[in-house]
């Protein structure tokens, strides 16, 4: 972008403080989708209300989606509410599929959460919450479902409150439940709110509070008026001097606590019913922040390393971060930007400082879901995809060149199973490489490797739902006939033991040779630090400029280890020392050099095999506990501990995911059907000793 471009002050269509960038976020089946439905409906981007289980629904585009009734990728859509443009992304409740709501909630300024009133807070709902909590998203809570059969909004406030360690503030209370759910009271306005079913809940009255609920609606609006004055100073002296506190100094009160995370609003509803969406949407208008509410955006600056900001603000520099990559079978790659700062025009150029490249944009275009529309310009807030960006991948800071800005990059998990696969035919073989190639630049938690032992390829993903994805959007969006083996846990191993080795790569039969000698240190480092390297060589003993080889090479032998070819993880290597030959030493020589010193470190400290570990929640009917429970037990289960709610007993524990195979099919046949389950990846621990041989002789075939 030019200086002068930068330099430009320009009218945007919606002003910045107008503007909403919200994430709705939940367990699988709290409701996030109908939500969505609901809110484009009422809103009047949809002319018809969408339906998960017909398979109409505007934000689950994609078939699978369509077919499962399930998110699969968060899908982006914009609405205007008493004139607010409101920028929502749906993101999914699957576990397999977190890294979707990773990185939705890096861009995102404000989310809902969505909690079944029967469910409460299941674990997906703890794993979003802890994400929200990492990147101090405010939230708001919307308890779903009050029609639901065993549905209670007051027990849900409870359990927000004892698992997600959060002050939720009940500004709304259901009058009744079940089949009995009529609407809600609000206990800001302290009026009664209830929906026209004839309208499809369009059409919203307000009405006194009915007497039946009237005692408690006053209970709960005092609860509220105290927790805001324990959370709100400016409200405190208010509410102590018991002036009249109206509702615009309520809304006031409750919104700074909102944006400060003191407290969660909490609503209820019945988003399928067409109960409770409207003061949904006032509530993220009233209380959720703008661009402009939120911390300026931190960076590092690439060539003095100190940290910068960059505020929500048309006149500041451009800075904006791709935080996804969509494969468009008409345009390519599309890649989805947050713009944080600035302003740009269709047609610039953008610079990517972490691959120190200069790219054009080719267009902008606005998203609802798979549907665009082009804009010319974009601003501070928007969240637009970009057609014409060939180097940039998931995580990269996009910025003005002459003031460069790296934003936060984005963690994340590991992937736990794998599963190889092969072309069925020699034409599927390029087609089969370029499409994973495409698939692994979309979802940086799906990974592609190649088994020189085997010659397979391998294929990682973070369950056997989200390879079960993989391998039919390869057959469907790719056109690739391909043969799948069985799903394999993908281990990990780790050096057992410091220890201090030598690397000699030296080959000299005349003519030019090789020559690069390193002594280097190696130690095991705690799980999750990954790798690690360090440079304490004395000067002159090895040339700066062969250095990155060695720690090249090092990194290229940790993808393999050698008890059972999995890659090491947690590894520090340090360089100790180093020979060099004027003539015949190079880069390339100390890069193998650096090798040969990590795979003798592997033979001499030994290794330790890790296996994923997963944590499991099973809600079962009072009759099957005992049988559930043992049957955990048997998988080499931890228990953590056990609930009892209406009619169902939850049992929480870890689990081996290597014992974890056919569970569903297990639970289903001990409870007659009537149970579930929902699991999800929690760390990466030691095999026991006692099933480590038997564990090495099925990773090996026997």
């Amino acid at each position: 972008m030019s200086a002068v471009a930068e330099k430009l002050t320009v009218a945007r269509p919606v002003p910045v403080e107008r503007t909403r960038n919200i994430g709705i976020m939940a367990h699988i089946d709290a409701g996030k989708t109908t939500t969505t439905e609901r809110i484009l409906y009422y809103t009047g981007v949809t002319y018809r209300i969408g339906e998960v289980d017909k398979g109409t629904t505007v934000t689950d585009w994609m078939v699978q989606e369509q077919e499962r009734g399930i998110t699969i990728t968060s899908a982006a859509v914009s609405a205007v509410w008493r004139e607010y443009q409101i920028n929502i992304i749906d993101t999914p409740g699957h576990v397999d599929f977190t890294m979707e709501v990773e990185r939705s909630l890096r861009v995102l300024d404000g989310a809902i959460a969505v909690f079944c009133a029967y469910g409460g807070v299941e674990p997906q709902s703890e794993t979003v919450w802890r994400q929200a909590d990492h990147y101090r998203v405010p939230r708001i809570a919307f308890v779903n479902k009050m029609d639901r059969l065993g549905a209670d909004f007051f027990r849900v406030l409870k359990m927000m409150q004892d698992r997600l360690a959060t002050v939720p503030l009940a500004i709304q209370i259901p009058m009744g439940a079940e089949d009995q759910f009529t609407g809600i009271v609000d206990l800001v306005k302290m009026k009664a709110v209830v929906w026209d079913d004839e309208t499809l809940g369009a059409r919203v009255r307000e009405i006194p509070v009915p007497e039946q609920h009237l005692e408690q609606a006053l209970h709960y609006r005092e609860t509220m008026l105290e927790k805001l004055a324990e959370a709100d100073d400016q409200f405190l002296h208010l509410y102590l001097e018991e002036k009249d506190l109206d509702e615009d100094i309520i809304r006031a009160a409750i919104r700074r606590a909102t944006l400060d995370l003191k407290l969660t609003p909490t609503l209820a509803g019945a988003a399928f019913r067409n109960k409770g969406v409207q003061p949904l949407l006032d509530a993220i208008v009233d209380y959720l922040p703008s661009p402009i509410d939120v911390p300026p955006v931190k960076g590092l600056n690439p060539k003095s390393r100190k940290e910068e900001t960059r505020k929500a603000n048309v006149d500041e520099p451009f800075a904006a971060l791709a935080f996804k990559i969509q494969t468009d079978p008409y345009m390519g790659s599309l890649t989805y930007i947050r713009v944080y700062s600035g302003h740009l025009v269709k047609g610039q150029m953008v610079y990517n400082p972490g691959r120190g490249k200069r790219e054009r944009v080719a267009r902008l275009l606005k998203m609802l879901a798979n549907k665009r529309e082009d804009l010319e310009e974009i601003y501070p807030g928007d969240i637009v995809g970009v057609v014409g960006l060939k180097l940039t991948k998931t995580g990269d800071t996009l910025c003005a060149e002459h003031k460069q800005i790296v934003l936060e990059q984005m963690q994340f998990p590991v992937p736990v199973i794998s599963i190889s696969i092969e072309p069925k035919t020699q034409a599927d073989q390029d087609k089969l490489k370029n499409s994973l190639t495409r698939l692994e630049e979309e979802d940086p938690t799906f990974q592609v490797r190649y088994n020189e032992e085997t010659g397979q390829t391998i294929i990682s993903g973070m369950g056997e739902l989200h390879l079960e994805i993989i391998v039919d959007r390869l057959l469907r969006e790719f056109n690739v006939q391909a043969r799948v083996g069985r799903p394999q846990v993908a281990y990990k191993e780790k050096l057992a033991a410091l220890v201090e080795t030598e690397g000699r790569f030296i080959k000299q039969s005349g003519g030019h040779g090789q020559y690069g000698v390193v002594t280097m240190r190696f130690e095991p480092l705690e799980a999750g630090k990954g790798f690690v390297f360090e440079n304490k060589v004395r000067e002159g003993r090895v040339p700066k400029e062969f250095i990155p080889g060695i720690e090249r090479g090092v990194k290229a032998a940790t993808e393999v280890g050698n008890m059972a070819g999995f890659p090491v993880v947690d590894l520090k290597a340090t360089l100790l020392d180093g020979k060099y030959h004027e003539v015949d030493s190079s880069e390339f020589a100390f890069e193998i050099a650096g090798s040969l010193a990590f795979k003798e470190a592997m033979r001499k400290a030994g290794m330790l095999l890790l296996e994923p570990i997963m944590s499991l929640e099973v809600v079962t009917p009072e009759q099957y506990f005992g049988e559930a429970l043992r049957d955990v037990n048997a998988r080499r289960g931890n228990i953590a501990g056990t609930e009892t709610r209406p009619g169902v007993q939850v049992i929480r524990a870890t689990v081996p995911l290597a014992t974890m195979f056919g569970y569903a099919n297990d639970l289903r046949s001990l409870t007659q059907g009537r149970a579930n389950f929902t699991m999800q990846f929690s760390r990466y621990e030691q095999v026991p000793e006692s099933v480590k041989e038997e564990t090495l002789l099925k990773v090996r075939g026997y």
